[in-house]
């Protein structure tokens, strides 16, 4: 398959892609805040800056797009046709640093979920999620 674009407009494109306040990534904070939960964004200083971090409870959340991150068994996650072993090389060293980053905040005593894009359009289920994984909010777990 031919790119439609020319490699100046593909540039400007690719150059647009956020990595940060993303839609499910604001759909979590939004839902977090909602729900009582207090949290820093970014925190330059661990592996990986997770995308929201909960200090007094250890615990941190990264959001991850299913296409860039390769969300396992997700229709989001296929890869383009053109330049497959770039991509491949790409998604490869995506996945990687994910793991590194999980193994380093883990090993410094930290808690880790992942949610992925596609897991921020069901609301409800999501709540649960982070309601199982933060425990009730305004409380410390072994406080």
């Amino acid at each position: 398959m031919v790119d439609r674009l020319t490699t100046e407009a593909r540039s400007r494109l690719m150059a647009a892609v956020k990595g940060r306040n993303t839609t499910p990534e604001m759909a979590v904070r939004r839902l977090a805040h909602a729900l009582g939960y207090r949290f820093r964004l970014c925190r330059k200083d661990l592996p990986g800056s997770p995308d929201l971090v909960f200090s007094s409870r250890s615990k941190v959340i990264f959001v991850h797009g299913c296409f860039w991150h390769r969300h396992p068994g997700c229709r989001k996650a296929s890869t383009p046709s053109t330049r497959v072993d770039f991509w491949q090389a790409k998604f490869d060293r995506n996945v990687e640093r994910d793991l590194r980053n999980g193994v380093r905040l883990m090993a410094a005593g930290w808690d880790v979920l992942e949610i992925w894009e596609c897991q921020t359009r069901d609301r409800e289920r999501l709540a649960a999620t982070l309601q199982d994984f933060l425990g009730a909010p305004g409380i410390q777990n072994g406080s």
